[in-house]
């Protein structure tokens, strides 16, 4: 695997028991472009390090799985003539997806509409793919626990909007799960004590075992959290981030098309808005979002990219 010098995959990937290389790059910041004034230096340094490790390795095939980390040894293949596949998890693909679809022998891709946004004419639906212990289940109707997470960073707005409405949602829940992020320790210790359903998480390592007591989920939109819980077949409210040029507004947009998900802009989010979301749900409605939340999950993700990766490899 070649990974990010620096990144998390310098614990992770050793530890599962697989070989690790690392290149320096770090991505285009369009929050802050000022951030940017180092790529042009980083950039040659980091393809010739993915040449060398294309040399040493001679693959028969290259997966990039999106960003810019993938970009120098997708880049390295292309070089060197390796057949290459990617993979592209949002529904507005990334630059990386977007520069090196065109020479990809096939594009493997998540979420509704992605194939509208690119020109290439290998596309495979796999979903992503997830580690083990998401099961599907029948979520009750009414909803008895509710998840509420901002992804691995957790989201302070998403935050406090839970906060500001644990009152109502503890007349609604027997339980709030609510995975607040380490930027969310202060508020969870401010507000555990007064309210005995309430369970905050600064982080859990085992979101498949949250998700199996879950009834309905309220999350931000990024797309492994919606593979997550469409893998199980939760209901979904989502708050897309606005960050990153607004990809998951995209990301939820397809969930709420598909019937699995209804969404709440950022910029509307508040307590009320939260509680009267959750308030509009029907048992019918509930019961057809969890229905279209399973129709749109990919157990078997993995297998599916592996099957690509197998015929390209042999092909």
């Amino acid at each position: 695997m070649v990974g990010r010098s620096g990144g998390p995959e310098e614990r992770l990937v050793p530890a599962a028991g697989f070989e690790l290389e690392t290149v320096r790059i770090r991505g285009l910041d369009r929050d802050a472009p000022w951030k940017n004034l180092a790529l042009p230096a980083l950039i040659p340094l980091a393809l010739r390090s993915a040449l060398g490790i294309a040399d040493r390795f001679r693959p028969d095939v290259v997966l990039g799985m999106g960003g810019y980390v993938m970009a120098p040894a997708v880049a390295a293949a292309r070089m060197r003539r390796i057949p290459y596949v990617l993979h592209e998890k949002d529904v507005r693909p990334g630059l990386a997806t977007r520069y090196f679809a065109a020479g990809a022998a096939a594009v493997c891709t998540t979420l509704p509409g992605t194939e509208q946004r690119l020109k290439h004419g290998h596309i495979v639906v796999t979903g992503v793919p997830l580690r083990d212990g998401f099961a599907p289940r029948t979520p009750n109707v009414p909803p008895r626990v509710l998840l509420v997470t901002g992804g691995s960073q957790g989201a302070r707005h998403l935050n406090q909007a839970v906060w500001s409405a644990l009152d109502g949602l503890g007349a609604r829940f027997e339980e709030v799960i609510h995975v607040a992020g380490a930027q969310g320790a202060t508020g969870i210790a401010e507000v555990r004590d007064s309210h005995d359903r309430y369970s905050g998480l600064t982080f859990s390592d085992d979101m498949p075992a949250l998700m199996a007591r879950a009834d309905l989920l309220v999350s931000r939109a990024g797309v492994g959290t919606i593979a997550e819980a469409t893998a199980v077949g939760l209901p979904m409210i989502l708050v897309p981030g606005t960050f990153g040029g607004g990809h998951q507004e995209e990301n939820a947009t397809a969930m709420v098309e598909a019937g699995a998900a209804i969404q709440i802009p950022d910029v509307e989010l508040s307590g009320e808005t939260l509680l009267r979301a959750i308030e509009s749900l029907d048992a019918d409605r509930l019961r057809a979002m969890a229905k279209a939340s399973a129709a749109a999950g990919r157990r078997d993700a993995a297998q599916r990219v592996l099957a690509v990766l197998h015929e390209v490899a042999n092909g």
